[in-house]
């Protein structure tokens, strides 16, 4: 298991995330989404928490399951989570700064999953406060 910490801009984003949607990855996020919500300039990072298979799908090779802490267009964060192959994983750069490391560490624990950012983020309906 690579034990690196990954930073992204919006564009290796965006082309994880259509490249795990065309191989049926089980953990990836609508690239339309991605795109619609992501902050254009953003930084977003990548751990890996564990290997991931598709046993019933033996031509998709195991991947890794990393953690995504997503930077918004309004610069609130949140995580996800985002199967990767480690072709893909391999030659994204590093964080090398033991400080960002631990910041980025923080803000995985406490930033809201995608799915708790929509509940929050949704227009009440009809009749609804």
């Amino acid at each position: 298991m690579p034990r690196e910490l990954k930073v992204l801009d919006t564009g290796s984003l965006l082309a994880l995330e259509e490249r795990a949607l065309g191989l049926g990855l089980n953990q990836r996020l609508d690239p339309v989404w991605v795109e619609a919500h992501a902050a254009a300039g953003g930084t977003h990072y990548l751990w890996p928490t564990v290997w991931n298979g598709l046993p019933h799908r033996p031509e998709v090779p195991r991947q890794l399951r990393c953690e995504l802490l997503i930077t918004l267009r309004d610069e609130e964060r949140v995580m996800s989570l985002l199967d990767v192959l480690p072709e893909d994983f391999a030659p994204l750069p590093k964080v090398t700064s033991r400080d960002e490391g631990m910041r980025v560490g923080r803000l995985l624990d406490t930033s809201p999953s995608v799915r708790q950012w929509l509940s929050r983020t949704a227009a009440p309906g009809p009749g609804q406060s």
